[in-house]
């Protein structure tokens, strides 16, 4: 999230662990524009925010040209920010997921590909190892998300892009405890798959989202067990630039 208050420091971090594999995160909804206000004046709303009316927004993308050259001028510079970072561009996903938007998906296809962008978060679930992990998960995103990311999928392979055979985080969205991690990772489809996380130190930020279980995110990833379950598992860990 290159406007977000804690990149500059983010990115110093990152130039220190030349094996991390660093994505863009962009944000067309529910943060901050990095782009003029007044030269995307559709975009946000009434709290000089990004807007979160999905459903409304993502109808006025499909009817309203001039909203769509808006986004378009706003993933640009998210674009153009991360690349004068210098940092190697791993993949590309949106916030909320909104990249499952046609027109949204379609630009950021366009402008990508002028920045070297070769993958893309395609959020596609198993939903079968979900709930044979843990029966009780509501599925409601998945659900959702699932028709438009499998046409997202056959999108940006069509366009050469490489994408996970599956991707696991939007269940448990804010709540991969340790528990369901080492289980997922007994359980791990063949295949290129990304497992994604939203960690922290504390649950108590600027920010923050309500109900997300951060600190207990973070010590999953951190736990001994966690990382013998990787090591049983068999699969070797990196990002999508260790695909392509």
């Amino acid at each position: 999230m290159v406007g977000a208050p804690a990149a500059a420091d983010a990115v110093e971090r990152a130039r220190r662990l030349p094996n991390l594999r660093v994505g863009l995160h962009l944000v067309l909804v529910d943060g901050e524009a990095v782009t003029e206000r007044a030269q995307v004046p559709g975009l946000i709303d009434r709290r000089r925010r990004l807007r979160n009316d999905l459903a409304r927004y993502g109808a006025q993308l499909v009817l309203d040209a001039s909203l769509r050259r808006q986004a378009a001028r706003e993933i640009t510079a998210q674009f153009e920010i991360f690349h004068a970072t210098r940092l190697p561009l791993d993949h590309v996903n949106a916030h909320r997921h909104f990249h499952l938007h046609p027109a949204v998906a379609a630009a950021i296809m366009a402008i990508g590909r002028r920045y070297g962008m070769r993958a893309l978060r395609v959020p596609a679930e198993p939903w079968r190892i979900v709930a044979g992990i843990d029966p009780h998960t509501r599925r409601q995103l998945g659900r959702i998300a699932a028709p438009w990311a499998a046409w997202l999928r056959r999108r940006a392979r069509r366009a050469e892009l490489t994408t996970a055979d599956a991707v696991f985080g939007l269940a448990w969205s804010g709540a991969m405890t340790e528990a369901r991690l080492a289980a997922l990772l007994g359980r791990l489809p063949s295949g290129l798959v990304e497992i994604y996380l939203h960690p922290a130190v504390t649950n108590a930020f600027a920010g923050a989202a309500p109900g997300y279980r951060y600190a207990e995110e973070f010590a999953a990833l951190c736990s001994a067990d966690t990382i013998a379950a990787v090591r049983r598992s068999g699969y070797a860990l990196g990002g999508y630039a260790d695909a392509v």
